[in-house]
């Protein structure tokens, strides 16, 4: 059965890639192109690939004790002064040389 209609990529396929050591969709999409177009079958990868079977996720979950990572977030953005901006340096004008 077709997963990816738009590359013609099949639940088997997407298994092999799992199998193979695809983790995620994105990592089955660079091996397949599955999802790269108009993304409706990424749900479905995701499902095929379920929770389990990834080694590095494995090894992960046992680095972590169990625990979820956390996610990273960005440090909040350091406001800019508000006020009139510099002016701006005056222009030198050198004087002609006369010939």
């Amino acid at each position: 059965m077709f997963v990816c209609s738009c590359f013609g990529v099949t639940e088997e396929q997407i298994r092999a890639h799992a199998e193979a050591g695809a983790c995620t969709p994105r990592q089955v999409a660079s091996a397949s192109k599955a999802g790269t177009d108009c993304g409706s079958c990424v749900r479905r990868i995701q499902g095929i690939l379920g929770r389990g079977g990834c080694p590095r996720r494995t090894g992960l979950d046992q680095a972590l004790g169990g625990r979820t990572a956390e996610p990273q977030t960005a440090p909040a953005p350091v406001p800019t002064s508000v006020g009139p901006a510099p002016a701006a340096a005056p222009a030198t004008v050198r004087p002609a040389v006369a010939a």
